[in-house]
């Protein structure tokens, strides 16, 4: 069983509710927008972290960060992007791919708009954490937090961190 924190577009941001919240996890997920190493540097220390680079990270997130991670938690074929779509419209960068090989998770950020959603054509679950910083033009900031057990994925958690 493992204890999943995921978050996106942080834009820099790091707050101790957060940190609470990444102490509580067996691993953090981050869809990208990290913003500043600083932020990934501080959850790592805490946690083993997965993430992506987003369209505002520069260089040196770029770097560190893939822009697709693709990996098997326990009994589950993860793929996180940043820029990713929502189904049925998944971006054009990833549909081949998703039609061709899905996922059973598929994480994206980038809307800074919180939606779990279940693509039945494509068999597999869709979730976007929202996001957790203060920069956008979202009202409230959010995380997710969900425990993947075996091949399932179950407990699903809206975290919402207040008003940006």
């Amino acid at each position: 069983m493992t204890k999943v924190l995921l978050l996106s577009d942080t834009h820099s941001h790091m707050d101790d509710t957060i940190l609470k919240y990444a102490a509580m996890a067996d691993e953090i997920w981050h869809a990208g927008d990290i913003g500043d190493l600083k932020v990934t540097d501080t959850l790592q220390k805490l946690k083993p972290l997965k993430g992506v680079y987003g369209n505002i990270d520069n260089h040196k997130i770029q770097l560190e960060f893939p822009l697709n991670n693709r990996f098997m938690c326990e009994g589950v074929d993860v793929w996180i992007t940043h820029i990713g779509g929502y189904p049925p419209k998944y971006n054009g960068k990833v549909r081949e791919e998703l039609q061709q090989n899905p996922p059973k998770l598929f994480i994206c950020g980038h809307s800074h708009i919180l939606k779990v959603q279940w693509d039945k054509k494509l068999d597999l679950l869709h979730m976007n954490p929202g996001a957790c910083g203060k920069h956008g033009f979202h009202q409230v900031r959010t995380m997710l937090r969900f425990v993947i057990d075996g091949p399932e994925i179950r407990d699903l958690e809206i975290v919402e961190l207040g008003k940006r």
